[in-house]
């Protein structure tokens, strides 16, 4: 069962078909080999060595043999039967030792290789922008970093080198066989390769009904799946029984595939077994009768058959290297046509904002239009202008979809207008070195992602050169310290994946503290207190007090009491800007959409849930 499961994740992975183009793209793999090249030289010449040693054992058996009985020929040396055991023990000897030096040097060129295109992966993945990451799921780019490039590994360090091994025992082997008996060989080539192509054949039906049998598997575990998720509804609509038969109906065809490739299998094995054995009965049967006539001695017959062992085993290789080679390549084109991607422009060299490219945080947007480059044909901000001072801070409200957090997503360029501009300090948002821009820019997200490792490195992502002070110091201002202490670990405590083993508030402040850290000169919040608790919101409305302070601060809120004190408010809805003012200003014209969102929110009592005004 376990091979099945090979077999079956094996038939997962995608296929490429084979032509000129997808080698020409496979052969670029080998411009990742040039810095490791001498230790590949090396493991090729230990590779033919192997090979050597390999093609002359079967040559020096047959001469034990034939010493035996004694039909050696006028050689000296092949007529002592200890002398030709102690050659075959020195031959594996050496044997073992090539093998060695082959594997250990394949690997280190394989997995150094695959180091460098790793990271050169990741590093070009990372700098895509963002436009990319939208239409691509993220299995599907963490399987260019694993599946494929696993199979690439295994291409470099075992496949090709395997490859070239068949290719010689084979050519090398049949050669050898028609210097023993050109009529045996013929004879064997007549058979044998019927047999193996029957073999791999059915070797390859039987894989896929055994993937089948794994798809059926796993559609059983779903039902279960769902089921346990669903226990609630299942036990309300008194459904037990329902869930009983179908799982059982589930697990009956499991079991009638199984059988079906138990069946298969036997007769598989079946055939394997009197076919082979019966080829080599009949070339020990036709070799019988030319050692009776002469033509050949016992221990030629001994060699012939070993050497026919390795030509059978080259052939029935070739198949499965084939699809390798198929899985390889395309792996190939994913990852090469992932590395085609143009990046955006990072300078992964500065880690610091450079005197020319410092900003004070006045922003402006002028006539700015944007559609996501998913659905043009949807515009998402029409015309927006409006004027940010320094130290300022501007909310942003209205529905959902109106285009709030687009105006955050362009602040970063994540993305660019399709129309109009974005001024930083009177120049033009695209002048700046991207990487210059959003150093100076701190982001803090409703849904806060915390990276899996322990608080100190979540809070020093902010600035990973900051010291213990300073990030302490962070800290107290977001009102992270108090709780952080309370933990017997403190600031080496783990906090999870994504977070989990924090509550929402402490994640935010969290947050908060990254974004103090960082000093930044923009400072933008989309709806940070939304999803928390009014105790949790008041500790983290206070830190962002703090974080606000004569910042330039780009506010995006759904709890409009907690914007209450902005300098200016804008209303945006349908992608352009409706109203404009101060909260009194606003809630003094009558029909506008701020006054009517804020009364719905008071009559629901969100408008009195949030921090007062002091």
């Amino acid at each position: 069962m376990a091979r099945e499961d090979e077999w079956w994740a094996e038939d997962k992975l995608p296929k490429a078909k084979i032509n000129r183009e997808s080698l020409k793209e496979a052969l670029q793999l080998f411009s990742y080999l040039k810095p490791y090249r001498w230790p590949f030289a090396g493991a090729l010449l230990f590779l033919f060595l192997v090979n050597i040693t390999l093609l002359v054992f079967p040559f020096v058996t047959g001469k034990l043999i034939d010493s035996a009985m004694n039909l050696t020929g006028s050689s000296t040396f092949f007529k002592n039967i200890n002398q030709i055991t102690l050659l075959l023990i020195a031959m594996l000897f050496v044997h073992a030792i090539f093998s060695y030096f082959r594997i250990y040097l394949f690997a280190y060129v394989g997995e150094n290789a695959l180091a460098d295109m790793r990271k050169q992966t990741y590093a070009r993945m990372i700098t895509l922008p963002m436009k990319f990451f939208s239409q691509r799921r993220v299995g599907e780019l963490a399987s260019r970093l694993s599946a494929d490039l696993s199979q690439i590994q295994d291409a470099v360090t075992s496949t090709f080198a395997e490859f070239l091994r068949q290719i010689i025992t084979f050519i090398a082997g049949v050669a050898i066989l028609f210097t023993i008996s050109s009529k045996l060989t013929l004879m064997m080539l007549s058979v044998f390769p019927v047999l193996i192509a029957v073999a791999v054949f059915f070797g390859r039906f039987i894989r896929r009904l055994a993937r089948k049998a794994q798809d059926q598997l796993a559609e059983s575990g779903t039902i279960v799946e769902e089921t346990l998720q669903g226990i609630t509804n299942v036990k309300a609509f008194a459904n037990e029984k329902f869930e009983i038969n179908r799982y059982g109906g589930s697990i009956a065809h499991v079991v009638k595939l199984a059988l079906k490739n138990a069946k298969l299998r036997g007769a598989f094995a079946s055939f394997i077994i009197f076919g082979m054995f019966g080829a080599i009965v009949l070339v020990i049967w036709y070799g019988a009768h030319l050692i009776q006539s002469h033509e050949i001695t016992v221990g030629s017959l001994t060699s012939f058959i070993m050497y026919t062992m390795y030509v059978g085993g080259s052939m029935a290789g070739f198949a499965e290297l084939f699809t390798q080679l198929q899985k390889t390549i395309g792996a190939t084109q994913r990852v090469r046509e992932l590395l085609r991607e143009l990046p955006e422009d990072v300078d992964l060299s500065q880690e610091k904002v450079l005197p020319e490219f410092r900003i004070g945080g006045r922003v402006s947007f002028e006539n700015v239009a944007f559609s996501y480059p998913s659905r043009k044909e949807v515009p998402v901000l029409k015309n927006i202008s409006f004027r940010i001072g320094q130290g300022e801070k501007i909310a942003v409200v209205g529905p959902s979809g109106a285009g709030k957090s687009t105006l955050v997503n362009l602040l970063l360029r994540f993305y660019s207008p399709d129309d109009g501009k974005i001024v930083v300090d009177d120049r033009n948002m695209q002048e700046f070195p991207l990487t210059q821009l959003r150093l100076q820019m701190a982001f803090v997200p409703q849904d806060i992602l915390l990276f899996g490792g322990s608080i100190r490195e979540n809070i020093l992502y902010g600035n990973p050169k900051a010291s213990d002070e300073e990030m302490v110091n962070a800290a107290r201002k977001a009102h992270a310290h108090e709780f952080i202490s309370s933990f017997p670990e403190k600031y080496d405590t783990i906090v999870g994946e994504r977070g989990i083993r924090l509550s929402g508030g402490q994640r935010q402040r969290v947050a908060i503290a990254r974004a103090i850290l960082k000093n930044p000169a923009i400072l933008l919040l989309d709806e940070a207190t939304s999803s928390l608790d009014s105790e949790s919101e008041r500790l983290v409305q206070d830190a962002l007090e703090g974080l606000m302070e004569n910042r330039t601060t780009f506010i995006i809120a759904h709890r409009l009491a907690t914007i209450k004190n902005a300098d200016r408010i804008l209303v945006l809805d349908k992608g352009e800007i409706i109203e404009s003012g101060s909260h009194d200003e606003l809630m003094q014209i009558e029909t506008g959409l701020y006054r009517k969102l804020a009364e719905m929110q008071f009559a629901d009592g969100i408008f009195q849930s949030a921090p007062q005004d002091n």
